[in-house]
């Protein structure tokens, strides 16, 4: 695991009233690093949360989801790092389910009101013993100024903890008599702090490895649900470093309803607004520290004729090992971003309709090399750390955007040496 280099200049992470954190060592890898982190929820308190969709889910992602969906209100979140349990079978899901007991009885809470989620090596048992010890401890270190430490809890193979708070003012609705306030045109502020963990296994259809994010809006579930999704779709589901599914993804959204700010129809696209802005900037972190990581890529596709299509076309070239390999090592190999789009999901597509420029330089216009691109312009736009590849298909009006990193030795360094 790579643990050295950590950077722990996080933003200032606003406290959210009504929602608590804790972090300990429980020592799953290795004692004296944060790999223990519990959050409590205030009573009353909304909650959604998205999932991976690898067949192969963790156990903690299998209970999380069943308690979710129980008549319990969600009271506790448990994270641990350093061990996944997955691949586990029976064992794993009995081993969650124990920590969620011990929480509970620790809390005096029902056991379907903690949510477990775990991050790691996949194939391992956790080491429950440690785990189940550790829970009052990190009980004991609740507290709603917890931010930080726990982004640091969470980490795996990142190198930096990922956290970030927005402070906005949106229309407000009264939380006493349902009414809009007076003072509407001003409205009210809110508060939204979320941290993230991933590196790597990120391509994940929902959200990043794991997140959290939290709110002193009132919203109620079913809208949180929706807010989420929304976001997600625009923000970590845009995000790929390998092209791989990690088996514990996992986005969670907390609103403690403690401002006196309602979420309702009227204010709905201005909340999520704001988490949308929240969600980009912690999805974009998790590419900047992506394993090996020198360069942030975005790859911009516009003039598709469906959105579909333009995302096939950005993550076919996001996720080519010979773009990726070619801006690792800052080669203007520009064929190479040409084939991807030539073997990307595209009905019918007229190459000579098809434009590309880094950096806003163009490199093929119609089709075939542009007439002003030479290779030593091509070896200067190449040398940036920041690699905006824009891919005019020419054929409609849709357009999407996937953020990736590029791909070298370090990246295989990491992964060859995870387990050892």
């Amino acid at each position: 695991m790579r643990v050295d280099n950590i950077i722990t200049k996080l933003p200032h992470l606003k406290s959210i009233s009504g929602f608590k954190l804790g972090t300990v060592s429980a020592g799953v890898k290795e004692f004296g690093r944060p790999d223990f982190v519990m959050m409590s929820l205030s009573k009353g308190s909304g909650i959604a949360a998205i999932f991976t969709r690898n067949a192969f889910c963790a156990a903690p992602v299998f209970v999380a989801k069943k308690s979710l969906h129980s008549h319990h209100p969600t009271q506790y979140l448990i994270v641990n790092t350093g061990n996944a349990n997955a691949g586990t079978g029976c064992r794993g899901v009995k081993d969650a389910e124990a920590i969620c007991a011990e929480v509970a009885k620790c809390m005096g809470a029902p056991t379907e009101s903690v949510l477990p989620f775990s991050t790691g090596v996949i194939g391992e048992y956790l080491p429950l013993t440690k785990l189940l010890s550790a829970v009052p401890l990190v009980a004991a270190n609740l507290s709603e100024e917890g931010w930080r430490s726990a982004a640091e809890g969470i980490m795996t193979t990142d190198t930096r903890p990922k956290g970030v708070s927005i402070q906005k003012i949106i229309p407000s609705v009264n939380l006493v008599k349902q009414t809009i306030c007076q003072n509407e045109s001003k409205g009210s502020p809110i508060t939204i702090t979320g941290i993230a963990k991933g590196s790597g296994m990120i391509r994940p259809d929902m959200a990043t490895m794991l997140g959290f994010i939290a709110t002193d809006a009132k919203v109620e579930s079913k809208m949180l649900d929706r807010a989420l999704r929304l976001v997600a779709a625009k923000s970590f589901n845009r995000i790929t470093v390998d092209g791989d599914t990690s088996t514990n993804d996992s986005l969670v959204l907390v609103a403690t309803g403690h401002s006196n700010v309602v979420v309702n129809e009227k204010n709905f696209c201005d909340f999520v607004n704001c988490l949308e802005i929240l969600c980009v900037t912690l999805a974009k972190e998790c590419i900047r520290d992506g394993e090996g990581a020198k360069k942030f890529v975005t790859i911009k596709i516009i003039g598709a004729s469906t959105d579909s299509e333009a995302r096939s076309a950005a993550y076919t070239v996001a996720e080519s090992p010979l773009v990726k390999t070619a801006i690792g090592a800052s080669d203007p190999n520009w064929g190479r971003i040409l084939a991807a789009v030539g073997r990307a999901t595209i009905i019918d597509l007229d190459i000579k309709n098809v434009s590309i420029a880094i950096n806003g330089e163009d490199i093929v216009k119609f089709g075939t090399r542009a007439e002003t691109y030479s290779e030593e312009i091509g070896v200067c736009l190449m040398q940036e750390d920041d690699i905006d590849i824009c891919i005019d298909l020419g054929r409609g009006d849709c357009k999407e955007t996937v953020w990736t990193t590029d791909l070298g030795h370090e990246y295989v360094r990491i992964n060859a040496e995870y387990r050892t």
